[in-house]
């Protein structure tokens, strides 16, 4: 119980946002006409806030499972690096380990990697918690949604602004700006090239071979 009443007073941060973006996620869905089923499962087994509102989109377009998978894998491709950093913490986590694994997120990341204490017990319910968070948000949201008759039209695009805010916040916290514009140039090249549909692919792609070619350069300025 001691280690449950931490990890919950280290977790409130985490659970304002949550519920806040929950809320919205949850608004959004019953919004583009999905039933309970489809953003509490997403919730359940994805468990990933930018992957969860982009699949909301993606499941109203054509199928598509290799736009889907390469836009989940760069999505959650900096969670390799929370990984690592996690090693140690996580080494003797027993049979728990696989469960930590995935319920390892932004947040959870920030919240545990900074709790210097070490405790295990403590680190798990701070993930389940933060894990609860999630999924009662979207639960709530889609439920106020179906019971009050607000006019959400454009609420859609919380999804741009949140990249642009992770895109920004990246971009200020960096001394080499060059990756960023990089990126920009890329993007805005296959956009124009390839169209709106299909251009997000080539843009990944381009991206990573242009950074790894001159990544010795670039790590020397």
């Amino acid at each position: 119980m001691k280690d449950f009443k931490k990890a919950f007073k280290l977790s409130l941060p985490v659970m304002a946002g949550y519920l806040l973006l929950g809320v919205t996620y949850g608004f959004l869905a019953k919004s583009m006409g999905f039933t309970y089923a489809y953003p509490l499962a997403m919730a359940v087994f994805i468990f990933s806030g930018s992957a969860e509102f982009l699949a909301l989109g993606m499941l109203l377009q054509g199928f598509n499972p290799v736009g889907v998978f390469a836009m989940a894998l760069v999505v959650g491709a900096r969670h390799l690096f929370y990984g690592i950093s996690m090693l140690d913490k996580y080494r003797y986590l027993g049979k728990r380990k696989p469960l930590m694994i995935f319920l390892l997120t932004d947040e959870t990341f920030a919240v545990n990697y900074n709790n210097k204490d070490g405790n295990k017990n403590t680190m798990f319910w701070v993930s389940l918690l933060d894990y609860f968070y999630w999924i009662l948000g979207g639960f709530l949201g889609y439920s106020m949604g179906a019971f009050i008759n607000l006019n959400i039209e454009g609420l859609d695009f919380v999804v741009t602004a949140m990249f642009v805010a992770i895109f920004m916040d990246q971009y200020l916290k960096e001394k080499n700006k060059i990756p960023a514009f990089v990126g920009i140039a890329v993007t805005a090249i296959c956009l124009i090239t390839v169209g709106p549909k299909y251009f997000i692919l080539p843009s990944m792609v381009l991206i990573l071979v242009i950074l790894l070619m001159f990544r010795k350069r670039l790590d020397n300025l």
